[in-house]
């Protein structure tokens, strides 16, 4: 990174690039690169891309300082409001994403006296409006999170309006990682072989191959759905190659003991 600036620095200069802090009306067209820079920075804090610790608190704090500045100066903006409400959501369960022995708890089994319940409600709120107002990318992912964290305790999750959001969003901005997690949403709607064929479907495309080989995440999603289905064999070695590439500490303490479990628990003869 050091040697990215310092070569930016010395094509600036080269070329006599003027720096000039943008105008009030020039930030609306530069607002999708500063949202996407700001969503990076929470990115990194919620879900770090190593290390011992399974959320970065000052990264996520940070970012939710930004979208703040940014509701601030262009007031109005429904993509802004989506981002805060997307971030706000996501950092309340902060707290609750490991025990006290520092090991991953999965959202389903988490504490929710441990939720910063101040937090969602004031993103719930401004997701509501933001996808009132557009249905942006944020703003949609805002309104999965707001399901995730309005359903009741020990009651079932609005999965079916989860799956609409993701298809929704998949629609706008297509990617990889929006594919797999819509999968796991159809996989609750309509059953994990239903998910499991919109994963393998994915993983035979050529950015999903690509995701494959960087992220644990379409691995951990791959084995959880064979699990389920009764496939032990194919899921302990989707679990094997997600340890691989699993980034933090908590990640992979987790999926050893998912592998010790199926170890415990084999394939009958014969299947």
């Amino acid at each position: 990174m050091a040697q990215r600036l310092v070569r930016a620095k010395r094509k600036i200069a080269a070329a006599r690039i003027p720096y000039r802090v943008p105008s009030r009306p020039d930030l609306p067209e530069r607002l999708a690169g500063v949202l996407r820079v700001v969503y990076l920075v929470f990115r990194e804090g919620y879900a770090p891309s190593g290390g011992d610790a399974l959320v970065r608190l000052d990264l996520c704090d940070e970012a939710i300082r930004l979208t703040r500045l940014l509701r601030e100066l262009l007031d109005g903006q429904s993509e802004v409001d989506g981002l805060l409400a997307l971030l706000l959501l996501q950092h309340s369960r902060s707290a609750a994403r490991t025990d006290a022995a520092g090991h991953l708890v999965l959202l389903a089994d988490q504490d929710r006296d441990r939720w910063d319940h101040a937090a969602i409600a004031e993103g719930t709120a401004l997701a509501a409006d933001a996808l009132a107002r557009g249905r942006g990318p944020y703003a949609l992912q805002a309104g999965i999170a707001a399901c995730h964290a309005g359903a009741p305790v020990g009651g079932p999750v609005d999965w079916p309006t989860i799956s609409r959001l993701y298809a929704e969003l998949a629609r706008l901005e297509p990617s990889p990682a929006v594919t797999l997690n819509r999968a796991v949403a159809v996989a609750e709607v309509e059953g994990p072989a239903a998910g499991l064929a919109l994963i393998d479907s994915l993983l035979g495309s050529e950015p999903g191959a690509a995701l494959a080989r960087s992220s644990s995440a379409p691995h951990v999603a791959r084995g959880d759905l064979l699990a389920r289905m009764g496939r032990r064999s194919a899921a302990t070695d989707s679990f094997r190659r997600a340890l691989e590439l699993a980034p933090t500490e908590p990640e992979r303490r987790f999926l050893a003991g998912r592998l010790d479990d199926l170890a415990r628990h084999p394939d009958p003869p014969g299947q």
